[in-house]
């Protein structure tokens, strides 16, 4: 069986998500450390999209931090990130991955996703980032939670 997530959201699109790729420092985590509730919030989406997570691993810990939940993760080089993670997303098929990040190296894979969202936590928001996304929510167990109850994103993005 395909996973997928299909959300019919009147004048934007009609969704059909199968990947959800994410940036890990200043989205699934802080300092390294995951944020609290993620990782279950991670292990119950990865029933219903393909997780995938892009990140520099600044401070060592996302192997580690995510041991147990199914998903791929890719350690990237420094330099070209914003490209890189970009070319990922296009090589998954952008018109079926949601994106969630914060950062300035986010910008083109929010752009380019099929939905992006900004996560505004204790790290912030690069401008960038904000504006290539469809939406800008507090935090990122608040962004999966919008993912496990899809009806919100229907009321923030129909027309």
């Amino acid at each position: 069986m395909t996973k997928m997530l299909e959300v019919a959201i009147p004048g934007f699109a009609l969704l059909r998500l199968k990947h959800l790729v994410l940036d890990y420092n200043g989205t699934l985590a802080v300092d390294g450390t995951l944020v609290p509730g993620v990782k279950e919030r991670l292990e119950s989406l990865s029933r219903v999209l393909s997780l995938h997570v892009l990140t520099a691993d600044t401070f060592g810990t996302a192997r580690v931090a995510l041991a147990g939940v199914t998903c791929e993760l890719w350690i990237l080089a420094p330099e070209r990130q914003d490209f890189a993670k970009q070319a990922y997303v296009e090589r998954l098929g952008a018109t079926e991955v949601v994106c969630i990040g914060n950062g300035r190296n986010d910008r083109l894979m929010l752009w380019s996703a099929a939905l992006g969202i900004a996560v505004m936590n204790r790290e912030g928001s690069a401008m960038a980032a904000v504006s290539a996304s469809d939406l800008v929510i507090p935090g990122i167990v608040d962004a999966l939670d919008l993912l496990d109850n899809p009806l919100r994103l229907v009321a923030s993005l129909r027309a």
